[in-house]
């Protein structure tokens, strides 16, 4: 029997879903639900929350017309429906592959991505500024954000909303809740009400009741007040959540996220309201792969998988350690050894690898939601109390604490812990995650101390030493996506303030002194060049701040030539600040920094593996080399 051609391949804009009807409609939602799962189980990607967002994505472009109504996607992590419906089809399968599609929304990309996100809590900032400009401009497009209920943990999406109900501009907020229980009986009286509330025969009525009060002789403001605190406190009695409607918007739900037709019909509604509202969607994240149902945290993001077996539990004896698991189990040590050692996490439990900490030791684990900015001050406030707080934040996320990290716990010499997981490269999710910017923003701040583990054993040693800190301000370890190496002597050594320590010692010549992260990039570099007869020390810097500047500018000294290699941005880096210590102190040796050139990644240079983002920004193994072999050989002609 022929199998009927697939509806996804004659989508080639949103303007194709209005010709097709429910039926098609449904039967493209289970289309673009296997090819989601399918690109994923080979790129690895974001599944879950893509797939809950299926019929959504459906609903939103057959209603509006993208890209002159503005669709922006918080996080951006479950666009990928919305990418197949805008023309991307073709390129799907590049997705997350270096040179193809990137994971999340690009305006470089398609005219259809409104606003570059990758952050959470930052949709309705954005989709208001565009409708902002929109309006000022003249122009009649929509602007739609689509925000979910762990992004709206998040402060700057309450500062967007009061600004947003102050605006009055008809700006929609689809809040995508995949969390939530909703009661049946509750929820239908609201469902009732806000249909009610939002046709537009009511709004007309309205706006004109609403000016008619006003305009009445001697007490039309106090009239008006009057009503506008009586139909609040009526809908107060109706609604389950009625902190929308008290900054200004309208409030639409629950309404059953996947289904097409109900939310059709509330969208083509709303789009005709001219003021802004709230649009409370019901959906489940892994929606149609019986696995992502289960277990949608373990299906956020993943590798590779097989479609029909889902994700391998490999075995802890045939794996190696990853530095999250490194740091989970030095935690855990900790934690049992000091009970004032206390876990925060900002909605990345298991990321983070707390998971295990907050089973053993609930009363002391604290998930603040997407709200790092609170992360840091809590854990500052723990620590002014007594506590050994430890916070686990991504490095690329950490950028929206800095002034909490300041002014809340460097200020005040308070001894909080930062964890500082993806640091360097992030392979596969684009320049919107990687931790590149740590070092530059933190390596100013006073009463601040920055470390890089090379090892399991470096991470347990500079977390006990973190730990034992008297009141000297937060310490930071800085670690990458990747696998723990295989251990060396160096790596069990005490740790001792501002020093690193020696791998190899002796060769006179040359000195590779290196962030943890790029151990093994090092070491081969050094083979590389023993291969040359040229023969290079390693040293592992350990310490980013503070340093014992007399120890380094001594080193210096000793060699002709010292590589400062750093996984981190060069401007304001490690390798930037040693330079100019070498020129300060005279010292002797030509100083060289191999860091990522200064700037934001460019496309061709954040999409990959771990291993092809080190090669592209000329931080592998080879690329070390060949940079080395080039300025020493330069060195050796000028000698002569």
């Amino acid at each position: 029997m022929k199998q009927p051609e697939l509806l996804l391949s004659k989508i080639n804009s949103p303007a194709d879903l209005k010709k097709l009807n429910l039926s098609e409609l449904k039967r493209l939602a289970e289309e673009i639900r296997k090819r989601i799962v399918r690109t994923v189980s080979s790129n690895g990607g974001h599944l879950a929350s893509n797939l809950g967002v299926v019929e959504l994505s459906i609903a939103l472009h057959r209603v509006f017309n993208s890209p002159e109504d503005k669709i922006v996607w918080d996080v951006g992590h479950q666009c990928y429906a919305h990418k197949l419906l805008t023309g991307r089809l073709a390129s799907f399968s590049t997705l997350r592959r270096y040179g193809g599609l990137a994971g999340f929304p690009k305006r470089s990309e398609s005219e259809h991505d409104a606003f570059n996100t990758g952050h959470a809590s930052t949709s309705i900032s954005a989709a208001l500024g565009l409708l902002a400009a929109e309006k000022a401009l003249g122009g009649k497009g929509h602007a739609v954000a689509v925000i979910g209920d762990g992004a709206l943990t998040g402060g700057m999406a309450y500062e967007a909303l009061s600004h947003a109900g102050h605006l009055g501009l008809p700006l929609i907020v689809i809040l995508n809740d995949n969390k939530m229980s909703i009661s049946l009986n509750v929820g239908g009286i609201s469902k009732y009400l806000s249909r009610i509330s939002m046709k537009t025969e009511y709004q007309i009525f309205r706006r004109h009741f609403d000016a008619m009060a006003k305009k009445l002789p001697f007490f039309g403001d106090a009239f008006f007040n009057l009503v506008l605190r009586l139909k609040r406190a009526v809908k107060a009695v109706f609604y389950t959540d009625n902190f929308f409607v008290d900054l200004g918007f309208e409030y639409v739900g629950p309404i059953g996220g996947h289904n097409i037709a109900a939310l059709t019909g509330v969208l083509e509604d709303v789009r005709k309201l001219n003021r802004p509202v709230v649009i409370h969607v019901v959906t489940r994240k892994g929606r149609g792969y019986g696995y992502a149902e289960d277990e949608p945290d373990s299906y956020h993001g993943v590798g590779s998988f097989s479609v029909d077996g889902g994700i391998a539990k490999m075995s802890g004896s045939f794996r190696r350690k990853s530095f999250t698991e490194a740091f989970s189990t030095a935690l855990l040590t900790a934690a049992h050894r000091d009970k004032r050692v206390a876990a925060i996490t900002a909605a990345m439990e298991k990321g983070a690898g707390l998971s295990p900490f907050a089973q053993i030791f609930p009363e002391r684990f604290y998930d603040v939601g997407i709200a790092e900015e609170h992360a840091v001050t809590f854990a500052a406030g723990l620590a002014s109390n007594g506590l050994r707080p430890v916070a686990a934040i991504y490095s690329t996320f950490i950028q929206r604490a800095v002034d909490q990290v300041i002014h809340d716990a460097a200020l005040q010499k308070l001894p909080v812990i930062l964890a500082l997981d993806r640091a360097g490269f992030v392979d596969s999710d684009g320049e919107t995650h990687q931790g590149l910017f740590d070092i530059a923003l933190f390596r100013s701040a006073p009463n601040t101390a920055i470390l890089s583990p090379a090892s399991e054993n470096e991470m347990r040693l500079m977390l006990d030493w973190a730990l034992e800190q008297p009141s000297c301000g937060p310490v930071m370890l800085r670690y990458p996506k990747a696998y723990c190496p295989d251990e060396v002597p160096a790596f069990s050594q005490p740790v001792e303030a501002g020093r690193g320590v020696w791998l190899s010692k002796g060769s006179g010549k040359i000195c590779l002194l290196f962030t943890g992260s790029l151990y093994r990039e090092t070491a081969q570099a050094a083979e590389i060049l023993k291969e040359r007869e040229i023969e290079a020390d390693l040293y592992n810097l350990r310490f980013l701040k503070p340093v014992d500047e007399a120890y380094l500018a001594g080193l210096m000294n000793e060699y002709r030539l010292t590589v400062f290699i750093e996984e981190g941005i060069r401007e304001g880096g490690f390798g930037e600040y040693a330079a100019a210590l070498a020129k300060r102190l005279h010292c002797t040796a030509e100083t060289a920094v191999f860091a990522v050139d200064s700037g934001f990644l460019e496309e061709d240079r954040a999409l990959g593996t771990r291993e092809e983002l080190l090669a592209l920004n000329g931080l592998d193994g080879k690329s070390i080399a060949d940079r080395i072999i080039f300025q020493y050989e330069s060195l050796q002609k000028n000698k002569k």
